[in-house]
């Protein structure tokens, strides 16, 4: 594997978090709360334009780590889970109920996959259908804690 590769699959990994063997796609979604922690410091404006450039990173990282390994959606690619736990907490405030809240809801429904998000895993194919179903199970994670938020009066 030449530098170049190492550092696709570096990144993929989310910084090998993706090599651990147990429940990688959870690891990565913790890696990625980092990426929520500098993002909630930032206008909403901007911590949105990052997330999109994230997702479009993530989806060309993605498709190249998916042709190195010859595997398809490879469990250990993890970039997909830090673009979805992004989308999960873009514009909600960074406190203890928020982030576990949006931890808990992401990883259900990122795991469980419910219409439309199994559709999008279905229908798309490299990097694309590797990110698309993460973007959206964050973004239904996102208008679930919203609304979750909206009806118990937190927000």
């Amino acid at each position: 594997m030449n530098f170049k590769e190492k550092l696709v699959m570096f990144l993929a990994t989310g910084c090998f978090v993706g090599k651990i063997p147990i429940a990688p796609g959870t690891f990565g979604s913790i890696a990625g709360l980092l990426f929520c922690f500098f993002l909630s410091r930032m206008s909403f404006l901007l911590a949105s334009l990052i997330v999109v450039v994230f997702i479009a990173f993530a989806v060309w990282i993605a498709g190249k780590a998916e042709k190195i390994m010859k595997q398809k959606d490879s469990g250990s690619i993890v970039i997909d889970e830090i673009a979805g736990i992004m989308i999960t907490l873009l514009g909600l405030p960074f406190n203890f109920i928020s982030v576990i809240s949006g931890f808990f809801i992401f990883r259900i429904l990122d795991i469980i996959k419910p219409f439309p998000i199994s559709s999008l895993e279905n229908k798309l194919s490299g990097g694309t259908g590797i990110v698309m179903d993460d973007v959206a199970a964050g973004f239904l994670s996102n208008c679930l804690l919203r609304s979750i938020f909206i009806i118990t009066g937190f927000m």
